[in-house]
């Protein structure tokens, strides 16, 4: 007999093993989707890992009830991928399953009631809610847990099928539910009998007392001529014509109506054309990628922000591309790919594809299926778009490799997609180039030492010098009172400047909302969420306090809880205030906002853009969303808000990651035809990193941050490995987190730091304790050390009182 390892969509540590039924034998492969049964009922779709003839030893295996796909879904470097992410990053094959496919490839079981004919009708001992189900059941024979609700008015309905189930008034049955759908639309044919000119000029002689339809038919024959193709909704538009005017149409034999299957997403319909020469340095720097690729898998081009690394992305993938491979090109902001995709498309047409969370669950399923069958070649994405079925993956190009966007948070797997896309690319034996104008350090040791190729790619494109920068003291400014509201006269008078001579500006905040807290002038009161140790952000277009930790909102708090006073005011400021305060400053700008809440919908991201390109937005504030690669020939000046609050965050990173976003917002400025200008609102004016951010000397940053993550034994010199518990219960937590660390200690102790509750103690009523792990970089022990700490996992949960303490292993946490 043959047996099949099939992971399943759930967090369980082992595979799987079901016996595979003869008939099924010739028929199923790996990768393919299977239908199985877990437990008594439930009833999953889940992917063959393995075929083999090994039967387990501890259970007796279940057979397959069905083979969902004549195809495979995914390959098996896929599959090997996956294992990796697994194992690497400490969670389940299941839990990476989950992240990978599209939902509507994700089935699980569906609870049907089925009328049980042995029961009779005589319902005299049902209760009124028991009657009005078993009526409904001997009426349909069989109702889904959606119609119990709509039939009871109520969504509590278990105990009410519970009764029944145990008076045998019905059986339950469990159902696998196919939710994919092809879209289909109605195309407009004509008839085989008026296919030549002369029987259309016949036909147009007997269209007397009909004008709209000759009419209809006329704009048919136009659309025919101009698309190739016509469909029902194209023609009733064009002839303004009702679908009763088609019908006579189509009721004469004249026009015919196909029903076919269409793609949810348009494709671009050029060819690929490439209209740009790369510069004598992007050319220089395109060798030395070619000639590193010789060696190496991985190579680092370090280009000054609008360098034009881009372009040398272009004629990379065009080279891919033309060798008949796959391109993946992943960028950490769906921002991003709305004004890249449109650039692209230019120059590869119908070959390219885009992918992220934006997307609905049919429409990632068709994206899948496309790559997965090489129709597309090349795929630009955020990082989810890193665990696509690639058929033969020739290059991935990691724009803006530096941004922690590409570190999964939660739920698992916590991936991160630069360091999974080497793994990845190493299965296909393909190449990756990581792009970046601010390298995070480990790229940049890794390219010292050697291990990656590294490219500088050191001048502006065209001859554009690098903006001028320059640091505003605000504690000056509101001392002399010359600030208005959050923006300091110098940085006032600098915008007026540009919007005089018809410039744009953006203006960078690193925190959304109008206010990050409310306080009470009396008592110094702060409302705080009911569910997380955090202040509540208050978001004045909706006028309630939000909680940015579990999305919880309140009323607007107008009275103090503590002293009952009313003089609670608005503390420091968000993209909200900016953006109100700038309407009182310049009242005839057109002002808008690029942050999570203004830019929710699936479309909105490319709005804004494309009213920033049409220069249709004058001053454009945000947060981090601004920052990220985009590129507006019209901007001229960007002001940096608060360098203070980018430079306070306690975290080993702060200071890379702060040179890291005022040297890509400044990027933005004056990137075609004249140098662009960087204000820098701070109130410490001597922090040594505003120094090497007015320099530009990225260089200078890298070497004195090696030095002291060296002495403190932080990346890239060890790896970071963080433990978090959670429980309802605050001692419970503690006490969990205290018996881990003893048991840790006499195998790891110099290496570990905690336990000790984050600055954020509790999110969604769960109290946290925390706990780092300092590895060195050594395959072997890390490998240990990862094993150990899942046995102590298994003996912790094992134990009654901590069985519902959940830990979360972050591997390479950022």
């Amino acid at each position: 007999m043959k047996y099949a390892d099939v992971i399943l969509p759930l967090a369980l540590p082992k595979n799987y093993t079901y016996s595979i039924p003869e008939h099924m034998e010739n028929t199923i492969q790996v990768g393919s989707r299977v239908a199985v049964q877990l437990g008594k009922q439930k009833k999953y779709a889940g992917i063959v890992k393995a075929i083999h003839q090994q039967a387990p030893a501890d259970y007796k295996t279940k057979p397959l009830l069905d083979l969902l796909d004549k195809e495979p879904v995914v390959y098996p470097t896929q599959l090997s991928f996956w294992s990796w992410i697994a194992s690497y990053y400490m969670c389940s094959e299941g839990e990476v399953l989950n992240a990978a496919l599209p939902a509507h490839l994700k089935l699980s079981s569906e609870t049907l009631l089925l009328h049980n004919d042995a029961y009779g009708d005589d319902y005299t001992q049902l209760d009124d809610d028991e009657y009005l189900i078993a009526e409904a059941l001997q009426i349909r024979k069989e109702l889904r847990i959606e119609e119990v609700q709509l039939i009871l008015d109520k969504s509590e309905v278990y105990s009410v099928i519970k009764k029944l189930i145990e008076k045998k008034v019905c059986l339950v049955y469990e159902e696998l539910k196919e939710v994919y759908k092809e879209k289909t639309e109605n195309f407009i044919v004509l008839h085989p009998n008026y296919q030549q000119d002369a029987q259309l000029e016949a036909l147009f002689n007997d269209f007397g007392r009909a004008p709209k339809q000759m009419e209809l038919l006329l704009a048919y024959l136009h659309l025919l001529k101009t698309t190739g193709e016509v469909t029902q909704p194209e023609l009733l538009k064009k002839s303004n014509a009702t679908t009763a005017q088609l019908k006579g149409l189509v009721d004469k034999g004249i026009l015919l109506v196909e029903k076919r299957a269409v793609d949810r997403i348009k494709q671009h319909k050029l060819d690929a054309q490439l209209d740009f020469t790369l510069s004598p340095s992007q050319e220089k720097a395109l060798q030395e990628v070619q000639t590193h690729f010789a060696t190496k898998q991985v190579t680092l081009l370090h280009g000054v922000t609008s360098s034009g690394k881009t372009q040398v992305y272009v004629k990379m993938m065009e080279e891919a591309v033309a060798a008949g491979k796959q391109v993946l090109y992943l960028l950490p902001e769906i921002a991003l790919t709305a004004q890249i995709i449109r650039r692209l498309q230019k120059h590869f047409g119908k070959h390219i594809g885009i992918y992220h969370s934006r997307f609905n669950n049919n429409e990632r399923v068709e994206i899948w299926n496309k790559v997965k069958n090489g129709e597309l070649q090349i795929v630009l994405g955020a990082r989810s778009s890193l665990l696509l079925p690639f058929r033969d993956l020739g290059l991935i190009i990691l724009d803006e490799e530096h941004d922690p966007s590409y570190k999964q948070q939660d739920p698992a797997p916590r991936y991160h997609a630069r360091d999974a896309a080497i793994y990845y690319a190493g299965l296909f034996k393909a190449k990756v180039l990581l792009g970046s104008a601010t390298p995070s350090l480990e790229s940049y040791y890794n390219a010292q030492q050697g291990k990656y190729g590294l490219v500088e790619l050191s001048e502006r494109y065209g001859g554009v010098e690098m903006p001028a920068m320059d640091i505003v003291d605000i504690k000056k400014e509101m001392a002399e009172k010359t600030m208005d509201g959050n923006i300091s006269l110098a940085l006032k008078t600098a915008v007026t400047e540009s919007l005089t001579a018809q410039k744009q500006v953006i203006l960078f905040q690193n925190r959304r909302g109008y206010a990050p807290f409310l306080m009470c002038t009396t008592c110094g009161w702060i409302p705080h969420c009911k569910q997380c140790d955090v202040s509540l952000t208050y978001h004045r277009n909706q006028d309630k306090l939000h909680c940015h930790y579990c999305g919880t909102r309140y009323p607007y708090v107008y009275t103090c809880a503590a002293c009952g006073s009313q003089s609670l005011i608005p503390k420091s400021f968000g993209t909200e205030k900016i953006e109100d305060d700038l309407q009182q400053i310049f009242p005839e700008a057109r002002i808008a906002r690029m942050d999570v809440d203004s830019v929710r919908n699936k479309d909105s991201h490319n709005k804004m853009i494309k009213l920033l390109e049409d220069r249709e937005v004058d001053i454009l504030v945000g947060t981090q969303m601004v920052v990220k690669g985009l590129d507006f020939d019209n901007v001229n000046l960007v002001g940096i808000l608060s360098a203070d609050s980018l430079l306070s965050y306690p975290d080993f990173r702060v200071n890379e990651r702060a040179f890291q976003l005022m040297e890509q917002v400044s990027g933005r400025a004056g990137r075609k035809h004249e140098k662009g200008k960087v204000l820098v609102q701070a109130s410490n004016t001597r922090h040594p990193v505003l120094h090497y951010v007015l320099n530009h000397d990225y260089k200078a940053m890298y070497e004195a941050e090696l030095a002291e993550r060296q002495f403190f034994h932080y990346p890239p010199f060890y790896r970071l490995l963080k433990l978090t518990l959670k429980h309802k219960n605050q001692q419970t937590v503690e006490q969990a987190a205290q018996i881990l660390a003893s048991w840790l200690n006499p195998h790891i102790g110099p290496q570990l730091v905690g336990p000790a509750a984050p600055p954020v103690a509790r999110v969604r009523n769960n109290y946290l304790q925390e706990m780092l792990i300092k590895l060195p970089r050594d395959t072997k022990a890390i490998a240990q050390t990862k094993h150990l700490l899942r046995e102590y996992f298994i003996q912790l949960l094992a134990e009654k009182k901590f069985r519902s303490v959940t830990i979360v292993p972050d591997v390479d946490c950022v």
